[in-house]
């Protein structure tokens, strides 16, 4: 990174300065997962954390998460970063021509997708604001939010509060500082128990590799009592193998120029990526498509069989790092693909009743 360097807690340090959409000095000491973690016997459990559960916490949420506190949110100093300038990039109506190589561009094309995929904003223990990326998927309590678990908490103790990030608001469709579909805030959310690990002896970027870097959120209605996806719609899911060459789009909220001038994206707009999926030569659990995106990307859906006329696809993977850490050509963007894990947190997610 380019700008003003200050000390941060790890939380911040992994979330923010690109891990798991690793920064330069992060990556060059990852470690491959260890044996015990590789080899654990015991099947992995749902974690879960209270988030904003009354009417007065939600709407302390919602008025955070001021226009130039999104714009800023992500700067490693945001006392002193300028607020980002609007993206106006011209809206195309017309579709994307199918299976079109896209290494990343502002999406300008509308649909489905540029109301299920959004930004989301949280606090670090240190009182920063960061955010990532999520996406409202099918679930029977029309509730249900995917992203990355290194947008939601570090490894460590899950008892231990400050390991997990705070005033999580999801902003469908965000776009410049506004709240396109109104805010949400969420009741509850939960990562695999994998993460829970002891950050002393496994870091977080060894539980991503090994598969785990999935988060699941449950976001609160409106205040007039509507759910999320009957506001924004949802995108399908699914928690099948990956297939080689598949193509795949991906959408996310880079915010690197917050802190990189040349960085080519400061979260202002969806950007979008598309192209054929290999695994990750270092880590093969994942897998990525060439795509040119950054920090703030982190918890993007990756849509197979995505259709470029409606914006529905189904998401297969959730963006997790870059080639940093997973090999394979530079910009490339890689994916936690959806497994038996991350299965388990979406049962347990739909079965959350939210009321």
């Amino acid at each position: 990174m380019s700008a003003p360097h200050r000390a941060f807690p790890r939380t911040r340090k992994l979330a923010t300065a690109g891990a798991l959409l690793l920064s330069a000095t992060t990556a060059a000491a990852v470690l491959l997962p260890t044996a015990a973690l590789a080899a654990e016997p015991q099947p992995d459990s749902v974690t879960t954390h209270s988030g904003a559960t009354t009417t007065q916490e939600r709407s302390r949420i919602d008025g955070y998460w001021t226009p130039d506190r999104m714009k800023l949110a992500g700067a490693m100093v945001p006392e002193t970063t300028p607020v980002p300038a609007d993206d106006n990039t011209p809206d195309d109506p017309r579709p994307l021509p199918p299976n079109t190589l896209d290494p990343g561009a502002v999406w300008t094309h509308g649909t489905a997708v540029d109301k299920s995929v959004g930004r989301l904003f949280f606090t670090f223990s240190d009182g920063y604001d960061g955010s990532c990326t999520a996406t409202v998927v099918n679930s029977a309590n029309r509730s249900t939010v995917i992203t990355a678990a290194h947008c939601l908490r570090a490894v460590g103790a899950p008892a231990t509060d400050t390991t997990w990030n705070h005033n999580l608001y999801f902003v469908p469709g965000y776009r410049n500082g506004t709240k396109p579909l109104g805010g949400f805030s969420i009741k509850t959310m939960a990562t695999s128990s994998r993460w829970d690990t002891d950050p002393g002896k496994t870091t977080s970027e060894d539980v991503a590799v090994a598969g785990y870097d999935t988060g699941i959120l449950v976001a609160n209605p409106t205040a007039e009592g509507r759910r999320i996806a009957d506001v924004t719609g949802s995108q399908r899911i699914a928690f099948t193998e990956p297939v080689k060459d598949e193509f795949i789009h991906t959408f996310g909220y880079p915010n690197g120029k917050l802190n990189d001038p040349s960085a080519p994206y400061a979260g202002s707009r969806m950007i979008h990526c598309a192209g054929p999926a290999e695994p990750g030569p270092k880590a093969p659990l994942l897998w990525g498509e060439p795509c040119d995106m950054s920090h703030g990307a982190s918890g993007g859906p990756h849509l197979a069989r995505f259709d470029t006329r409606t914006g529905v696809g189904t998401v297969v993977g959730i963006t997790t790092t870059t080639d940093e850490l997973a090999g394979g050509p530079a910009r490339t963007l890689y994916a936690t693909r959806l497994g038996d894990s991350a299965h388990r947190l979406y049962s347990w997610a739909s079965g959350v009743v939210n009321v």
